[in-house]
């Protein structure tokens, strides 16, 4: 897979697997993202974000893409921080999320129709069993749902398991 439009979509939720919710003293690099004023600046959560993450986020590479309730304040607030460049916003369907099964998170369907086919990996801490199966049902191509432990946010495990699946999919 060589062109941009080939490779594998990242669907990436920030909250959680980008900002973990546990201790901000579990992430060594949060103090350096603190010291650069991180926190200084409304959202002291954001002193918990990665600076080094978005470099091996795009190592992976895949077309990432944001699916946060941040929508576009992800690409002005977080994306600087940690090292990103301006990315597409997967928005918030229209559609009322009673109108789904019980259980099926808001971003399912989206990325579903976003992905179009296309092998796709979703980062996020707030997956379950009915994205699962609608994403079984509905998703003819390759697909990697990956929840993230959202007190310890995207670790080294989840990097490793990230780019296993990439590479059985983008074997030629």
């Amino acid at each position: 897979m060589t062109s941009a439009a080939e490779r594998p979509l990242l669907f990436l939720d920030v909250d959680g697997p980008l900002i973990p919710f546990g201790s901000s003293s579990g992430h060594p690099r949060a103090a350096a993202a603190a010291a650069v004023g991180a926190a200084g600046r409304g959202n002291s959560l954001l002193a918990r974000l990665d600076p080094g993450i978005g470099a091996r986020l795009m190592a992976l590479g895949c077309r990432l893409v944001w699916a946060t309730t941040w929508m576009e304040e992800a690409n002005r607030t977080v994306a600087p921080r940690i090292g990103l460049p301006r990315l597409p916003v997967m928005g918030r369907p229209d559609t009322d999320a009673e109108e789904g099964p019980r259980g099926l998170h808001w971003k399912t369907r989206p990325l579903v129709e976003w992905a179009d086919g296309r092998p796709f990996v979703w980062v996020d801490d707030e997956i379950g069993t009915m994205d699962r199966l609608w994403v079984t049902a509905a998703h003819p191509g390759p697909s990697l749902l990956h929840q993230v432990d959202p007190a310890e946010g995207l670790e080294d495990s989840d990097f490793h398991a990230l780019a296993g699946w990439l590479d059985t999919v983008t074997r030629d």
